[in-house]
Order: C-alpha cells, then sequence, then structure tokens
C-alpha cells in the first residue's frame, strides 16, 4: 500500500481497523466457528465501511475506508482464494491493502498478497462502466486461515455515494456502515429489506462530529434464486445521501428531493447539441423526405439509429452522464444508451418532429421510485421519449430488435424522468399486456403407421419476436435447424423436424415466422382397439411451480399470450370415443381456455392462454401453484379413437 498518498488521519483509521481485524475475533476458536456454521467452507468476520465527511477548500470531502475479514473453515473453502473491490474514474483508489493470517506455531503470521491484477468490470450500468476491479489472490490458505484486506477510496463526486449492502454469499458475523461527519453537514438515508429491524443504528457524538452507525450481527448467506428480480429486492441495504452543507454561512443544497435531482442531471444536458450537423441532418432529411406525419418520421429515425449506431457501452468519469454531442456518434457509428438518446433527439428536432426528449430511467433490477429515493441510485440507464398527444413512446434503440411502440423489456413498469426544458415530468412505462407478445400457433396433423405426420405455422409477436431473433442471429445450415427445431420442438424427444421456412427475419413491424412439417413417434398409445392422442402438443407453464420456501420474488421477462391450434384427421377407420371437456379459467394472474371441436372428420383444440401478472409476490405463490395444477391436470386430458 502507498501510504504516502494518504493523510495522518486515515492511516489512523486503517490501522485501527487493522487492529480490530487482529484482535476483535481472538476469543472465538476456528473450532467454535465450525461448529457454529457446519455448512458453510468460509466464513466472513467484518464487512466494514466507513465514510469521512468533511469540508475542505470551501467544498465536500468524502473518503471511503474498507476493511474484510474472513475465515477459511473447511479444505474446500481454500479454492475460494480471490477477492476483489471495486473503483472508478470518480471513485479514486487511494490505497489498499491485503494479506493472509495463517497460524505458524499457535501464532498468527501475516502473509503478504503480491499478486494483483486490475481489470474492467463486468457490471452494467450507465453511471459506472469505466468502473475497475482490483483482483487479489491470496498466499497460503489453509482450513483456520483468515484473508484481509483494505482499501479506501475518494468519492470525487458527493452526489454519487454508494449503497451498503448486508448480506452475501457467506454467513457475516459482523457488517457494519459507519459515517462521521462534521455538523454542517446534514445527511439522509433510506433502508431497504429489513422488515424485522434487524439493522442497528445508533447516532452519538464525538470531537465535535456526528457519527452514525448501522450494524447487522450473524447475517445469514443469501439464497439467490432464479427468476428473481435482483438482490436489492431482497438484501437488506442502505443507501446514504448527503442533503445539504454549510459553507460560509452559505447552506448549499446537494439531494434530498427530486427536484435537487434533476438540477443535477439538467447539469449534464443543459449544452447538449446546439451546434447543427450538417451531415446528420443531411441523414435525416433523406430517411424521413417520403414521410407526412411526425410518428412515421420519428419511427423511420428510430430504426435508423437501431441499425446504424452499434450499442457499446463506454464510459469514463462523467462520460458516465453526459450524453455524447449526436455528430460524434453519427461519425463513429457507435454509443452507449445516453449517445443514443442524444442522437435520436438531435434527428427529431432535424426533422422538425416536437416533443422528443432526453430522459432517466432504473431498469427493473433497481427497486426504487423516485420518490422513495431522489438520488443517482435510482437510474442506471438513459432513452428518449416521444410525446405523441396523450401517449408517451419510449425509444431505447440498445435493443436492436424491439419494434416502435413498446419500451425495452427490462424498463416495463418503471418510471422515466423526462427533461422538458426548464422542469421535468415522471411518467410511469407501462407493463406491455400479454396479447402484444403473442405466440400463434396452428398444427395440422394426421395418423400414418403409429405416427403423428404434422405441419404447422407458428408466429412470435412483441417480446417474443425481438427475444429470439438475437438468439438465432445469423445462425446457418446444422446450427440453425437445431435452433428452429427448439422452437417448434412439439410431443417428447421423438419429433423429428424435416424442414422448415422463415419469414419477416429483418422486417420488425411484423411477426416472426416460421413454416415447418415434423412426425413425431411413440406419442401415440394404442391398447386394444382404442387409441389415445393427446392434443396438447405444447403445455405453457406447466413447470412454472414456485418452492414454498421461497424467499424472493417470481419474476417473468414479459407478459406471454399462447394461442394454438391443434387440428387432428379423424383416420377413416377410425370414430371418435371420448373427447375432452372445455375448460377455462380467468383469475388474477391466469386466463385459459381449451376448447374441443368435432368438424368436417377433424378434431379441433383451440388452447389460449395469457398471463396477466410480472411479478409475483409470497402471497401470489400458492394461488399460482394451484392454478398451474389445474393446466396440468387438463392438459394430461387425452382423446380417444375407436378402430371400426
Amino acid at each position: 500500500m502507498n501510504w504516502s498518498k494518504l493523510s495522518n488521519k486515515h492511516i489512523y483509521i486503517f490501522a485501527f481497523y487493522g487492529i480490530f481485524a487482529f484482535t476483535g475475533n481472538a476469543q472465538n476458536s476456528f473450532d467454535e466457528y465450525k461448529k457454529q456454521y457446519p455448512d458453510y467452507n468460509e466464513l466472513v468476520l467484518n464487512d466494514i465501511q466507513s465514510y469521512d465527511f468533511t469540508i475542505e477548500n470551501n467544498k465536500l470531502k468524502v473518503i471511503q475506508d474498507n476493511q474484510y475479514e474472513s475465515m477459511i473453515l473447511t479444505e474446500n473453502g481454500i479454492q475460494g482464494n480471490k477477492e476483489s473491490f471495486s473503483y472508478s474514474e470518480l471513485v479514486k483508489l487511494l490505497g489498499y491493502d491485503a494479506y493472509s493470517l495463517v497460524n505458524v506455531g499457535g501464532k498468527e503470521k501475516k502473509i503478504k498478497v503480491t499478486q494483483t491484477n486490475e481489470i474492467q468490470s463486468g457490471q452494467s450500468s450507465v453511471f459506472y462502466d469505466d468502473v475497475k476491479q482490483r483482483q487479489l489472490l491470496f498466499p497460503n490458505l489453509e482450513a483456520g486461515a483468515k484473508k484481509v484486506y483494505n482499501y479506501q477510496v475518494d468519492f470525487l463526486d458527493p452526489f454519487l455515494l454508494h449503497k451498503f449492502i448486508f448480506g452475501g454469499g457467506l454467513p457475516i458475523k459482523n457488517s457494519t456502515l459507519e459515517i462521521k461527519t462534521e455538523k454542517n453537514i446534514n445527511i439522509g438515508y433510506k433502508i431497504f429489506n429489513d422488515p424485522s429491524n434487524s439493522i442497528v443504528f445508533s447516532r452519538t457524538e464525538k470531537k465535535g462530529k456526528w457519527i452514525y452507525k448501522w450494524t447487522m450481527k450473524d447475517v445469514k448467506p443469501v439464497k439467490m434464486e432464479g427468476n428473481s428480480p435482483g438482490y436489492l429486492y431482497v438484501i437488506p441495504h442502505i443507501n446514504v445521501y448527503i442533503k445539504d452543507y454549510v459553507v460560509n454561512n452559505k447552506k448549499v443544497d446537494v439531494l434530498g428531493d427530486i427536484d435537487k435531482l434533476f438540477a443535477y442531471y439538467k447539469g449534464f444536458t443543459k449544452n447538449l447539441n446546439q451546434t447543427e450537423d450538417p451531415t446528420l441532418k443531411a441523414i435525416t432529411l433523406k430517411i424521413t423526405e417520403n414521410l407526412t406525419n411526425d410518428e412515421d418520421k420519428i419511427k423511420s429515425i428510430f430504426y435508423w439509429v437501431k441499425d446504424n449506431i452499434k450499442y457499446i457501452a463506454f464510459e469514463n468519469g462523467y462520460e458516465g452522464f453526459i450524453p455524447r454531442e449526436a455528430s460524434l456518434i453519427c461519425e463513429r457509428k457507435f454509443g452507449d444508451c445516453k449517445d443514443m438518446a442524444s442522437i435520436i433527439t438531435a434527428m427529431a428536432k432535424y426533422a422538425n418532429v416536437k416533443n422528443v426528449y432526453i430522459a432517466w430511467i432504473g431498469t427493473r433490477e433497481i427497486p426504487y421510485s423516485y420518490e422513495e429515493l431522489p438520488t443517482p441510485a435510482v437510474d442506471n440507464h438513459m432513452i428518449a421519449v416521444y410525446k405523441k398527444d396523450k401517449e408517451f413512446i419510449f425509444l431505447d434503440a440498445t435493443d436492436k430488435e424491439t419494434l416502435y411502440g413498446i419500451p425495452t423489456a427490462f424498463i416495463q413498469g418503471k418510471e422515466a424522468m423526462y427533461n422538458d426544458g426548464e422542469t421535468y415530468k415522471i411518467i410511469p412505462v407501462p407493463v406491455v399486456p400479454a396479447e402484444k407478445n403473442e405466440v400463434k400457433e396452428e398444427v395440422k396433423m394426421k395418423i400414418e403407421k403409429d405416427k403423428l405426420l404434422g405441419s404447422g405455422k407458428i408466429e412470435f409477436y412483441g417480446y417474443n419476436r425481438s427475444r429470439l431473433l438475437p438468439r438465432i442471429g445469423d445462425a446457418t445450415n446444422k446450427t440453425r435447424f437445431e435452433m428452429i427445431k427448439s422452437l417448434v420442438l412439439k410431443g417428447n424427444n421423438k419429433f423429428n423436424l424435416k424442414d422448415y421456412n422463415e419469414e419477416n427475419i429483418k422486417d420488425r413491424d411484423k411477426p416472426y415466422q416460421i413454416s415447418y412439417n415434423f412426425d413425431l413417434g411413440n406419442y401415440i398409445v394404442k391398447v386394444d382397439k382404442e387409441m389415445y392422442v393427446n392434443l396438447f402438443l405444447d403445455r405453457p407453464l406447466e413447470k412454472i411451480i414456485i418452492e414454498k420456501d421461497r424467499l424472493a420474488k417470481f419474476e417473468f421477462e414479459h407478459l406471454n399470450y399462447v394461442n394454438s391450434i391443434y387440428e387432428l384427421e379423424i383416420p377413416k377407420n377410425c370414430t371418435v370415443k371420448y373427447v375432452p371437456k372445455n375448460y377455462s379459467m380467468d383469475n388474477d394472474y391466469i386466463k385459459a381456455d381449451f376448447v374441443y371441436e368435432v368438424k368436417n372428420n377433424k378434431i379441433l383444440l383451440h388452447s389460449q392462454l395469457k398471463q396477466k401478472k410480472l411479478l409475483l409476490d409470497k402471497p401470489d405463490f400458492e394461488l399460482w401453484n394451484k392454478s398451474i395444477k389445474e393446466l396440468k391436470n387438463n392438459y394430461t386430458d387425452t382423446l380417444i379413437l375407436l378402430e371400426k
């Protein structure tokens, strides 16, 4: 660690935590921890953050110290010899220290970490994509050894404090956030996911400073569950922000309400695209020249940006907040989400389309609203918004396939704040109804030599279209054949796709369509003269049973509407002995209608299944599972043909 970069005050903080790491848990032996945590390979002894807020040179100074200490409990725990921490252009790393503590002759020996590596962080956020990670490789680990690291960062922007998470994938003995602040600095905070008030809070005064402390003891590891909306919906955490401070008897506002947040954001966009770019203007006029209404123009602009500007997430310092000039984006032919919002709004201006704005928004992984947490933590994305009369069209060009008129799936149900001149407006992003995401299929079948022979046509609308096409991509030949087969698979693993044809791959405004031919063996069951055929060759939602002990909410990517018609030709040597009864379900979660019909020597099943709710909470699980059980019972009902 480069101690020369740190003041004596901050050296003291590190020294204090270093002593704490050596002595704080000395009374608890390795054997005791093994008994307390028999199911875990590692135990976090201390996860501590300490902020120090001061006024220096009439400006806020924010230093954060971090201390982490864990113990290896089993031989398998030795594999967890890597740790990492993050920093960026706006959160400057001042120094760090890392070492292993191993038992040598009954005493702890400190072995310094010498293998480290700096990499680009994999996290995706409009604000923090320039984040770097320092990876640490701890030496000489064994059962009973400890991993210890400390690091210190300088927050260059007091608007951008990080949240503190009380928990993770390992059990934690002590998790603490501490804030020391001069009395002329006023802070606010908001706690999430602590319904039992397990976080212990205290505020004390020491040497003319306020000391705020939040602590959780014996924190259980978080179970990460599939289809969870994200860890911020589950793990207890706290967001701290600076409301205001006083310098030279004058109060300086920082955060605390939406007006202050917008004032901060506005500073990054107020001078955007003030100079006209002849090249981009010419492109805009060319692609809109034969269009007579504003909506057709903005739609053409939206699709042009999708097709011609490659999405690349890259930010450095305040570039994480400031959209680049549209002229530069046009020249480079790439940009991030902010840049795409910038070029869309600039082109709209060239096309004389009014009411197109830049907007800030948080994706669905962020659980906060602007009202409950008016800080930059509420947002991690930027888009453009087009106000058409009283309707809002959300223009997010980062997703190449999402069609005009519906928002990208990952911002459904969220709030957008758009810049309307000198002020702002907050608008809800709708959840796209299931009908717009229809999967429409018609399958015609006949029985020949104990096999089902069939042809089908399936169409994917809305999110189902935009979700599938990027996965298929430009794959050709055998790879594409297998991908298509997985989309149209019917019945069982004896399904044989003979051939297929695709349509509307490039036209976003039309459904992606596959026509195909197949045969299916080992599907028909014969008992004497009776022939059993189940017309449900697809069974939507059948496997989505939610565990009773699930902790997290259950989230779907989008709402679905599956609309299928199965038609079976009755063999000439057969009569119909039994047709399953029609079935209908309509509750808060699912609407289903299964209708059978015998007509013109054919048996038809029209199956319609529509989801109603995007996010299921614990009170929903029981009725949801009951609904799926009902569906499964009806899926298994089988028609019977009788040979003459």
